[in-house]
């Protein structure tokens, strides 16, 4: 199962690489101007941002493969429409930006799925290799997609590659199709992985009191929060999931769960930063690049410099011996400083190409170890809604920073910018690491036993703090 999880992740991030290529691409070629670019990939975005809360909500109800399969079915078809319209040379702006809408909608609802699925298919051991496998997956399609993309449009035409991205979902869906998650399965907190023993470590790990978590519900799970057992025939959960009355209580229980953990929100507002900075970033180095360090080659050395960075930063994430993963995760954003600063003055072409290296490393051990740990530390009948709330933030930050890039540098300079961006987001991820979760890795006497479900992970004592075991 785990094989066809990495396989189908891989063929679907591919997949979505290469959209924006295509659908560039695409517009140019019928003769549309910039403004009329920014509507259809606009088009994308906006209903991604409207519907991940949603999206969230829906992760926690249903079996996160049915919703992942869903979603890459769904974009196939989206794609699939896009290839038609292309070879048969319709070429309407609006149906591009109509179908580019679905395509953002299944985003919406499939992305907060991943996580949970993950923890479904994969042993609590083997998560960490698991998330640094897709993340190297995501990082090479971002490389190799524009480039195959590009391609594919030049010798037969954009309709062509639209065709290769439909094909890639639909190759996804099959895949993905296949993974089976353990029998009894459901979004149900209390039915899988979540023993009394492990809600009482939480309530300690985050400092509520066992008698607000006995009496309060899970949130997504409809059992209890002191355990799950009986969760999943209780009474609690059989109002709350009659019917879909109950979203606006499911969102406002999500949102609970992250603001019982001032760790989380912390880091994701940090994160935000970073996607806000690297916005500006990605806008104003090409330029600084072209007009004064020698032109595109000196930009695309910067670029491969970067991408070579988080590639081997994906790679040492599981093979480090990190002690306290949330410090690096938060360093590892931090380091973005490097190239705004080098970008500030501005550095020679080695120079910056080395800081975005190293920037780009932190952002390659960011990502699994952030995986990782969230899946570990928040409930995981509210996982798919507390994600939903961190890709949103990730989703909206970096297209402002993008729109803003220019006006803001053409108002104070690129030197103020780039270093009032850098210095914010060092100081705002950093501030973060003091929020961190406190005696995380206690060790909990199990309060009953409870048999795992497959591929649940091994039940054993939690870790002395500072242990790197996962």
């Amino acid at each position: 199962m785990m094989h066809r999880l990495l396989i189908g992740r891989c063929l679907s991030a591919l997949a979505t690489a290469l959209i924006p290529t295509t659908l560039t691409l695409a517009v140019l070629r019928v003769g549309g101007d910039g403004g009329e670019l920014g509507i259809v990939l606009a088009s994308e975005l906006v209903p991604l941002l409207v519907l991940l809360p949603v999206g969230g909500v829906l992760a926690d109800r249903v079996r996160p493969g049915r919703l992942a399969l869903a979603a890459d079915l769904v974009r196939c078809l989206s794609q699939a429409a896009i290839a038609v319209e292309l070879l048969l040379g319709m070429n309407r702006l609006l149906d591009l930006a109509l179908l580019s809408a679905v395509s953002g909608a299944a985003i919406a609802f499939g992305s907060p799925a991943v996580p949970r699925l993950v923890i479904a298919v994969v042993p609590g051991p083997d998560r960490l290799r698991m998330n640094a496998r897709i993340g190297v997956a995501t990082s090479l399609s971002s490389v190799a997609a524009p480039a195959l993309a590009g391609t594919v449009t030049v010798a037969a035409g954009p309709g062509w590659a639209a065709g290769l991205t439909a094909v890639l979902f639909a190759c996804s869906a099959l895949t993905l199709g296949g993974v089976r998650t353990p029998a009894g399965y459901s979004a149900a907190a209390g039915e899988r992985g979540s023993t009394p023993a492990r809600r009482g470590s939480e309530s300690v790990r985050r400092g509520s009191t066992p008698a607000r978590r006995a009496s309060e519900p899970v949130p997504g799970g409809g059992g209890t929060g002191g355990g799950g057992a009986g969760g999943a025939s209780g009474p609690g959960r059989g109002g709350r999931r009659g019917g879909w009355a109950s979203f606006r209580e499911d969102l406002v229980q999500g949102w609970r769960e992250i603001r019982v953990r001032p760790w989380f929100l912390a880091c994701v507002l940090g994160h935000g930063v970073w996607h806000f900075v690297a916005g500006l970033f990605l806008t104003l180095a090409p330029v600084t690049a072209v007009h004064h360090l020698g032109g595109e080659t000196g930009w695309m050395v910067i670029v491969q410099s970067g991408t070579v960075g988080m590639v081997l930063g994906v790679f040492a994430a599981p093979r480090l011996p990190i002690r306290r993963p949330l410090a690096v995760v938060q360093v590892g954003a931090a380091s973005y400083l490097l190239p705004m600063v080098a970008l500030a003055v501005p550095a020679p072409v080695a120079v910056l190409a080395g800081a975005y290296f190293v920037a780009m490393f932190g952002l390659g051990l960011l990502s699994p170890l952030w995986e990782t740990v969230v899946a570990e530390e928040v409930p995981e009948g509210a996982l798919g809604r507390v994600r939903s709330f961190d890709q949103l933030i990730s989703f909206a930050s970096r297209p402002f920073g993008l729109a803003v890039a220019a006006p803001l540098a053409g108002m104070t300079g690129v030197t103020a910018l780039a270093v009032t961006g850098g210095v914010l987001v060092a100081a705002a991820n950093l501030v973060a690491i003091a929020w961190q979760p406190r005696g995380r890795r206690q060790a909990q006497a199990p309060a009953a036993p409870a048999a795992p479900a497959a591929g649940a992970g091994p039940k054993r004592p939690r870790p002395a703090p500072g242990s790197n075991a996962r």
